[in-house]
C-alpha cells in the first residue's frame, strides 16, 4: 500500500499503490506528503471524529441489550429507550465511518481492494445486521450496535495516532520552510531597506548582522563569520567563512555580521532543493513499498476467502448465528491497517531523519540498496581532496623563517584573485601571520605576480621566475625532505626579494581529513575502498596512500568512468559511487548507489539516489547506517504486521470453538489497533539513530 494518509479523490495509483483513507470527513484531497500544511488539520479532524464518536458511543453501548446481557445488568423500562442505540449508532455508521465508507468506494472504483473495504465491509454487516434484530427481522442476539460502536472509536483511534505519526515525519519539510527570515536588508545606496526575502533578485547585497540567517544564497562580498550551516551539513561547529565564500539561505552568521551578494533566490537556492528533494523521496515507491503492496493484496485474498470459509463452516454446523459473529469478526481481524503503515512510515521517517543529518534520500530505492554495498568507489578531486589548491609546505632559504616567507608571498599576493594566490593568502590568515601592506601590484601570465613590500619587490612565480633572475631555486631538500613536484601532484611557487630567492611554497589539492577516518572505518565494517580519478598514477597513489586505499584506478577520463564501475560490477561487486555530480554524473547513475558529495547549492543532481549536503565523506557511513537500521525496523513491521494477521485470523473465525474458546469481535478490533500502534512506535524509534559524521568512524 501506498502511505495511507492519501486522501480518497487522489488520483489513485499515484504512489504506486492504492489510495488510502479517504476525503476525511469531506475535506477533500491533502496530496499525500506534498501538501504539508493539510497534515495538521487532518490530524485535528481525525482527532474531533474520534473524540466526539468516543461520546456517541457511551449510550450506544450502555444502552445495548446485548451488552447489558453479557455484563448482567438490567436496562431500565422507558419508552423507546430500545431505540437509543440504532439511531446513535446509525449517527455513528454515517459519520464516524464515512472516511472507511469512502475509502472503500475509491478502493472498488480503482479495482485495489484493501484494508478500507475490508473495515467498510465489517462495520456494514454489523449495521444492518443490527437493524434487522432491533427492527425483529434477525435473531435477538444479533444486535451488534456496541461492538459496532467500539469497532468505529478503536478504528478512528487508530487513524488518529497514525495520522499524528505520519504528521511527524514530514515536519523537517515544514521546518525547512521555516528557515528563512521574516526580512532580510537590502543595501540600497549608502542605506539598508528591510524587505521581504521574496522581493531579493540576483545581484542584491544584503546585511546579515551576527545571530541572523542569510535570507538567499549567495556570497560573502565584505566581512567574515562564523556560520552555522547545521541545516544544509548536519554539523554542529561552526565554519569559518570569509570574502568569496558561498553561503546558504537559513544558515547563521553566529558571531559577526557580514555581506551577502544575492546569488540565488526562490526555488533555486539550497534550501528549496533541499526541501523538493526530500518531498519527492517521501513521495516515491521502493521494492520494500511494492512488497507491503502484494502483501497487502495477498492478505485481502486470505481475509475473503477465510470469511466464506468461516460463514459456511458455521452455517453447516447449524449455527447461522455464529457464522455472522464469526465471519464479521474474521474480517475485522484481517485488516491489513498494520501492514499498510509498516513500510510508509520507516521510509518517511528515515528519509526526514537523513534530511536533518544533511542527508538527502532522492530515491527510496538507493536507501534500501545501500546496505548491501560491498564496494565504494571515491573520485579523488572534491570527494577525498578538497578540490582546490593549498599550501602544503614551506621552504626558507638560510636566516629566514617560513612563516617570514609566507607572509611577504601573501603580500605580493594580497591583491590576486588567482586560485594559487588565494591559496597562499588564506594559508597565512590561517597561521595567523602579520602580512605587510604591499603596493604596485602587477602580474604577468607565466610568470607570476610582483608588488612592493617593505622597500623592496617580492615577486612569486614558477621556473620562468627563477630563470629571469638566474637563481637556482631551493631544490627538494629545502622543503623539508617533501618530495619534488611531480611525485605527489605538486605545484612550486618560488618567492624572490629583489634578485634573491628567499623561499619556496608547494602548493597540492588538500586531501580532506575526514577522508582518512571515513576509508578506515569502512573497512572496518568489510566494505572495500576504491578511488578513481583522472590525475597521473603517481598523484593517485600519493593520495590513496595517504587516506589508506590499496585500489586505484588513475588516468580515467570523466566518460570513462561509468565503464570503471561497470568493470566492478561485472566482478560481482555491489558498487556505491561517490563523486561530486559534475563530471561523475554517468558513474553515479551506472553504479547501484549513485551518492553526490558536497553539494553545496547545487543540491538537485538527477543522477545521484543519495545527495550528501556536505563535503564530510564520513557521510557515506551515515547512509550506510541508516540503510541498515530502516531496513530492520521494514522486516520486524512486516513480520508483526503480516504474522499477527495470519495468526489471528483462524482464532477469530473459530478453529478453537471446539475448545470452548471463540476470539470476540471486540476484541479482534482492540488487538488490530495495538497492532497498529506497535508497528508505529517500532517505526519511530529510528529518530533515536546518531547520524552526525563524526560519530560513524
Amino acid at each position: 500500500m501506498t502511505e495511507p494518509h492519501e486522501s480518497m479523490e487522489h488520483t489513485p495509483g499515484a504512489h504506486g499503490g492504492h489510495t488510502g483513507h479517504g476525503d476525511h470527513e469531506g475535506h477533500g484531497d491533502h496530496g499525500g506528503h506534498g501538501d504539508h500544511g493539510g497534515h495538521g488539520a487532518h490530524v485535528a479532524q481525525f482527532r474531533r471524529l474520534f473524540w466526539v464518536n468516543l461520546i456517541l458511543a457511551a449510550p450506544v453501548v450502555a444502552f445495548s441489550g446485548m451488552f447489558a446481557m453479557l455484563l448482567g445488568y438490567r436496562l431500565p423500562d422507558v419508552p423507546g429507550l430500545a431505540f437509543v442505540s440504532p439511531l446513535v449508532g446509525t449517527v455513528m455508521y454515517v459519520w464516524g465511518g464515512r472516511p472507511f465508507l469512502t475509502g472503500a468506494v475509491a478502493e472498488l472504483r480503482s479495482r485495489r481492494p484493501g484494508m478500507m473495504l475490508l473495515i467498510a465491509l465489517a462495520i456494514t454487516v454489523a449495521f444492518v445486521a443490527s437493524w434487522g434484530a432491533s427492527l425483529g427481522l434477525l435473531d435477538h442476539e444479533l444486535e451488534f450496535w456496541w461492538e459496532l460502536a467500539l469497532l468505529i472509536v478503536i478504528m478512528l483511534l487508530g487513524h488518529w495516532i497514525e495520522m499524528r505519526s505520519l504528521a511527524a515525519t514530514t515536519s523537517a519539510l515544514d521546518s525547512l520552510a521555516a528557515l528563512l527570515p521574516d526580512e532580510a536588508e537590502r543595501v540600497e545606496g549608502g542605506e539598508t531597506v528591510a524587505v521581504s526575502p521574496s522581493e531579493l533578485i540576483v545581484g542584491d547585497v544584503v546585511v546579515v548582522r551576527p545571530g541572523a540567517r542569510v535570507p538567499a544564497d549567495g556570497r560573502i562580498v565584505e566581512g567574515r563569520a562564523a556560520m552555522d550551516e547545521s541545516l544544509v551539513t548536519g554539523e554542529s561547529r561552526p565554519v569559518d567563512r570569509g570574502v568569496g565564500d558561498a553561503v546558504v539561505a537559513g544558515t547563521v552568521a553566529t558571531d559577526s555580521g557580514v555581506r551577502v551578494e544575492v546569488t540565488a533566490t526562490g526555488d533555486d537556492t539550497t534550501l528549496a532543493g533541499i526541501r523538493r528533494l526530500v518531498a519527492e523521496a517521501q513521495n516515491s515507491t521502493s521494492r520494500a513499498q511494492r512488497l507491503a503492496d502484494r502483501a497487502a493484496a495477498w492478505l485481502f485474498w486470505f481475509a475473503l476467502g477465510a470469511a466464506v470459509v468461516t460463514a459456511v463452516v458455521w452455517t453447516a454446523v447449524g449455527d447461522p448465528d455464529s457464522a455472522v459473529v464469526r465471519t464479521i469478526t474474521v474480517l475485522v481481524i484481517a485488516c491489513p491497517h498494520a501492514l499498510g503503515l509498516a513500510i510508509p512510515l520507516v521510509v518517511s521517517i528515515a528519509t526526514e531523519r537523513a534530511a536533518r543529518s544533511g542527508v538527502l534520500v532522492t530515491d527510496r530505492l538507493a536507501l534500501e540498496s545501500m546496505r548491501t554495498i560491498d564496494t565504494v568507489l571515491f573520485d579523488k578531486t572534491g570527494t577525498l581532496t578538497r578540490g582546490e589548491p593549498a599550501v602544503v609546505d614551506v621552504a626558507a632559504a638560510d636566516g629566514r623563517s617560513a612563516d617570514d616567507v609566507l607572509a611577504l608571498a601573501a603580500a605580493a599576493e594580497t591583491d590576486s584573485e588567482h586560485p594559487l594566490a588565494r591559496a597562499i593568502v588564506r594559508a597565512s590568515a590561517e597561521r595567523g601571520l602579520a602580512v605587510p601592506r604591499s603596493t604596485g601590484f602587477s602580474s604577468v601570465p607565466a610568470l607570476g605576480v610582483s608588488a612592493t613590500v617593505d622597500g623592496a619587490v617580492v615577486r612569486v612565480g614558477g621556473p620562468r621566475l627563477l630563470d629571469e633572475v638566474g637563481a637556482a631555486g631551493l631544490g627538494g631538500s629545502g622543503l623539508g625532505g617533501s618530495a619534488l613536484p611531480g611525485d605527489r601532484g605538486e605545484i612550486m611557487l618560488h618567492v624572490v626579494r629583489g634578485d634573491a630567492v628567499i623561499g619556496a611554497i608547494a602548493l597540492a589539492d588538500e586531501v580532506r581529513p575526514e577522508s582518512r577516518d571515513a576509508v578506515a572505518a569502512l573497512r572496518r565494517r568489510g566494505i572495500e575502498v576504491v578511488m578513481i580519478t583522472g590525475d597521473a598514477e603517481p598523484v593517485a597513489r600519493a593520495v590513496a596512500a595517504s587516506v589508506g586505499i590499496d585500489r586505484v584506478f588513475s588516468g580515467v577520463r570523466p566518460e570513462d568512468k561509468s565503464s570503471t564501475v561497470a568493470t566492478l560490477q561485472a566482478d560481482g561487486r555491489r558498487v556505491a559511487m561517490v563523486g561530486d555530480g559534475v563530471n561523475d554524473a554517468p558513474a553515479l547513475a551506472q553504479a547501484d548507489v549513485g551518492i553526490a558529495i558536497g553539494a553545496g547549492t547545487d543540491v538537485a543532481i538527477a543522477s545521484a539516489g543519495v545527495v550528501l549536503a556536505s563535503d564530510d565523506p564520513r557521510s557515506v557511513l551515515s547512509v550506510i547506517e541508516l540503510s541498515r537500521a530502516s531496513y530492520r525496523k521494514m522486516a520486524q513491521n512486516l513480520w508483526w504486521a503480516a504474522g499477527y494477521n495470519l495468526l489471528s485470523v483462524p482464532l477469530a473465525a473459530g478453529v478453537l470453538a471446539p475448545l470452548g474458546f471463540v476470539l470476540p469481535m471486540s476484541v479482534g478490533a482492540i488487538l488490530m489497533s495495538l497492532s497498529t500502534i506497535v508497528v508505529a512506535l517500532n517505526a519511530q524509534l529510528l529518530r533515536r539513530i546518531d547520524l552526525r559524521p563524526e560519530r560513524m568512524g
